[in-house]
């Protein structure tokens, strides 16, 4: 990773307190609660470990739910790639897929055991009503210089002349309007961070088991009581359950890769060709923006068909901001991905035109995964299901160049509401224990969450917060034009509403990130 001196620090405007208004994942009009931040700016390694203690989020605005007061509180997922095994769904999925690209086949109705498409109205639309109430009202051109020269200033003390490479770099002043966006957020965004189901397996229960299996237990019972003395030919070695039918020598007695399954490959003159490619969206490219218009209208198809909204309120400006526009510094350091760190579009291109987006940021640890839109007109293919495993695959490529970042974050898992439990199917994954702050395997999380909507995953009750903030004075403010610790600033305020303010927002941010992120306060 870079260092910090050499990107422009991440720019937090914190909103003081708790707000309430209608969930939506329940509909409860003040049941749901979060606390929330604009980010002017911010780098990758402090989205990741603010992701890492519960932050998620939408366009530029920043939030986290307020677990043990919320209706419906929502855990942090993410899944193992690198160990993921595609299940019996998963593989249907991709299986229609590849039927649909070899031979033009449209395959009829749902398996039951496979995650429907979303239906219902957005799940999380709730979480942004309270976007509606802030008004952020900032000086944009006079906040790049005054962080200008506060570094400049900073510099000159230590008895350095600032080269223009540097504060290029550091202020990065032709983009500095673009990250602090061009008024007060506006409307609620409609978001669900992957595709919803409809009748999503009970992670409680055992899996269930296939015909096949059951016949082969059948068989083998049969034989042994043929023969007493269990002398089964071909009988795999101690530990490993028994087969019937002796080990193939080639590696087709193996499970097919996730890899296998979406690359498998096509005949010649194959019906369809689908091509998948991944574009920077912030700052935007030369192909982002080249395909922008398309990208849009996919996006205004899909909220009028599969959401219902009409269709002067799917905006080009409402677009922009909640799947374009980004706080993430774009970062390409030597070792890290080949398309960099940051915020991206993952274009879905079926015969020349783009069917399906992925939203997703690439962070120092994992992908993390934002939002999806597709043409309804490609329902059948069940692209939600489809783009979070093209996902997971992404991720195992990448962590080929850069061992770190073996994760795929899937958002928010909500135990207590049924069309958001299917991403626990996506296996192995952890959960977040919302008062440690450390990951626990998702196992292990749904007994308890069965009997409590809200519960502390980590085991340990003398386990505590590792990462809390622990010395708020060295909190870093940016106030008039001048960057400083907190200690030196809560000198210059006589407000006592100030400092509460204050210490909820380290506590919410941890130390890390509170003695990195400049905190704005006017």
């Amino acid at each position: 990773m870079a260092s910090w001196a050499a990107l422009s620090p991440s720019i937090v405007e914190y909103f003081e307190g708790e707000d309430s208004y209608r969930c939506g994942y329940c509909k409860n009009e003040s049941g749901s609660r979060s606390n929330g931040m604009w980010a002017h700016s911010m780098t990758v390694q402090d989205y990741q470990d603010l992701i890492d203690r519960g932050w998620r989020r939408s366009g530029k605005y920043v939030y986290k739910p307020v677990m043990n007061q919320t209706c419906c509180p929502q855990y942090t997922i993410r899944c193992r790639p690198l160990q993921f095994q595609p299940s019996k769904s998963h593989k249907k999925v991709l299986k229609k897929m590849l039927k649909f690209l070899a031979k033009g086949e449209i395959s009829k109705g749902n398996c039951e055991d496979e995650p429907m498409e979303p239906t219902m109205e957005e799940t999380v639309a709730g979480d942004f009503a309270l976007i509606n109430k802030l008004d952020i009202q900032c000086d944009l051109k006079t906040l790049s210089d005054d962080l200008k020269e506060s570094f400049e200033s900073e510099e000159k003390k230590k008895g350095k002349s600032p080269k223009k490479e540097e504060s290029k770099e550091l202020i990065q002043s032709q983009h500095i309007e673009e990250k602090l966006g061009s008024g007060e957020p506006s409307h609620p965004v409609k978001m669900h961070m992957a595709p919803k189901p409809g009748k999503g397996a009970d992670l409680s229960k055992p899996p269930c088991r296939k015909a096949k299996e059951i016949r082969k237990e059948r068989k083998r019972l049969k034989l042994m009581q043929q023969n007493p003395a269990g002398e089964l030919e071909g009988f795999q070695a101690q530990g490993e359950p028994p087969s019937l039918f002796p080990p193939k020598a080639n590696k087709s007695n193996q499970p097919k890769s996730l890899e296998d399954l979406i690359f498998e490959s096509l005949p010649e003159n194959a019906s369809h060709k689908l091509e998948v490619r991944v574009v920077r969206s912030s700052p935007p490219s030369s192909q982002f923006k080249a395909t922008f218009q398309e990208s849009y209208q996919v996006y205004k198809r899909y909220q009028m068909v599969i959401h219902k909204d009409p269709p002067d309120k799917p905006t080009v400006s409402q677009f922009t901001r909640f799947l374009c526009s980004s706080p993430l510094e774009a970062e390409n350091p030597p070792h890290g991905p080949d398309c960099g760190y940051g915020s991206f579009h993952q274009q879905y291109w079926l015969d020349g035109r783009i069917i399906a987006v992925g939203v997703i940021d690439i962070l120092p640890y994992c992908v993390s995964s934002v939002y999806l839109y597709y043409d309804p007109d490609y329902s059948f293919l069940s692209l939600g299901v489809y783009s979070a495993l093209r996902e997971i695959g992404f991720t195992r490529q990448l962590h080929q160049k850069t061992s770190q970042l073996s994760y795929y974050y899937m958002g928010f898992y909500i135990h207590s509401c049924p069309k958001m439990k299917y991403k626990g199917q996506y296996r192995p994954s952890d959960l977040l224990c919302p008062e440690t702050y450390v990951w626990v395997p998702i196992e292990q999380c749904l007994s308890s969450l069965d009997n409590s909507k809200y519960c502390r995953f980590n085991q340990d009750p003398e386990a505590v917060d590792e990462g809390r903030s622990k010395e708020p004075d060295r909190l870093q403010v940016f106030h008039k034009k001048a960057i400083m610790p907190y200690g030196v600033y809560k000198k210059q305020q006589k407000d006592p509403s100030e400092e509460a303010a204050v210490l909820q927002y380290a506590g919410l941010v941890g130390q890390a990130c509170s003695e990195r992120m400049l905190l704005l306060r006017n």
